[in-house]
């Protein structure tokens, strides 16, 4: 790969994150479930369960928890967020921002500037690019980027087995102030058609053949091998590293061609016990290491958003994580916060059943 310097993203002035917050309802169905109803328990299951909201709850309601948590950890004025930006596949409206009912809630209104994200499961990571850019350029002190999702599975499905439920928001802010300093970035984007909803479909579909090698495995080897480039570091040198994560399998398999072992990706893998929660899902492994990483350690983190596109960041935790992180709700509490549903329950809970 030709070296050159001008494709890492660099903010102009140093700036990290000095607040996350992650968020997961109690309620999980067992893919054993899906799997009893659609192909009499035949087969195997690609999770163990997934996340599942409440009947209460949305992207707003969780987002507003996740960032409750940032803010905890951030330990600022919310007034002082000049920017609420969310990303998700699964926003409540088809016109009226979430972002807005967020900022609102929190305290952060008037004055910021607020809107939502899409780029399929990477909504939230680009999301966070631009608060980078918008901290680093001097433009804000700080902003918020969050991703979360109550994605959508057709009934029988493959998604069904998978598609979860919660998320992680981040404020990002000057280094001084940062747990994790941001030490580059890098995205890497083509149009690959492996996944899409068209206006008016309740689910969306995949390219079956483009999900695999031409759009996960492509997009996120190329994110990371290219920052790893350009900041002139190894695998070796990460203690901890968090990859989408669409299913069990994947985030393995591309750890494992990069060089990354098994060890380094563990605490942030949270698909099995929780499914993929889509814009949040490598946001929320983001959170789980932050809620055990140490000061000096480095962290990298690549999403992945079909259509395809992968965003890259690697991280310095810094002397700040260790009050931080026990000022709000670790993301293996939420976890560990569990009630099963079967199938019957996840149906009403999600309208799978049509009223009218």
């Amino acid at each position: 790969m030709e070296k050159q310097s001008t494709r890492l993203l660099t903010p102009a002035r140093p700036v990290g994150i000095i607040g996350y917050g992650a968020y997961v309802p109690r309620y999980r169905l067992p893919a054993s479930e899906v799997s009893r109803i659609w192909t009499g328990g035949v087969g195997g299951t690609p999770v163990t369960e997934k996340s599942v909201p409440g009947l209460d709850e949305d992207t707003v309601t969780m987002s507003i928890e996740a960032a409750r948590n940032a803010l905890a950890r951030a330990m600022i004025d919310p007034a002082g967020i000049r920017a609420v930006w969310v990303g998700s596949e699964s926003h409540p409206y088809a016109v009226k921002p979430t972002s807005t009912i967020v900022a609102e809630t929190l305290g952060i209104v008037p004055h910021t500037q607020a809107a939502d994200w899409e780029f399929a499961c990477k909504a939230g990571s680009e999301a966070m690019v631009a608060a980078f850019g918008l901290v680093g350029s001097q433009m804000a002190e700080y902003a918020m980027a969050i991703g979360m999702d109550t994605a959508q599975g057709k009934p029988g499905g493959a998604l069904e087995y998978t598609a979860a439920a919660g998320g992680a928001g981040y404020i990002i802010g000057p280094a001084e102030e940062a747990l994790a300093v941001l030490e580059g970035a890098y995205s890497y984007v083509t149009d690959t058609p492996d996944f899409w909803r068209r206006a008016g479909q309740k689910y969306p579909e995949h390219g079956h053949r483009f999900t695999g090698g031409p759009a996960y495995f492509t997009h996120i080897k190329g994110a990371v091998t290219t920052l790893l480039d350009e900041t002139g570091t190894n695998p070796e040198e990460y203690q901890y590293a968090v990859f989408h994560q669409p299913n069990a399998k994947f985030p393995r398999r591309v750890a494992k061609q990069l060089g990354f072992n098994a060890e380094q990706i563990a605490p942030g893998l949270l698909s099995p016990e929780i499914g993929n929660t889509y814009a949040g899902a490598s946001l929320i492994g983001l959170s789980a290491i932050l809620d055990v990483a140490q000061p000096g350690e480095l962290i990298l983190m690549a999403s992945f958003g079909s259509g395809a596109g992968s965003d890259a960041f690697a991280f310095r935790v810094t002397e700040e994580i260790i009050p931080r992180r026990e000022r709000a709700t670790k993301t293996r509490d939420y976890i560990a916060r569990r009630t099963g549903i079967d199938y019957a329950q996840y149906a009403r809970m999600r309208g799978k059943l049509a009223m009218k």
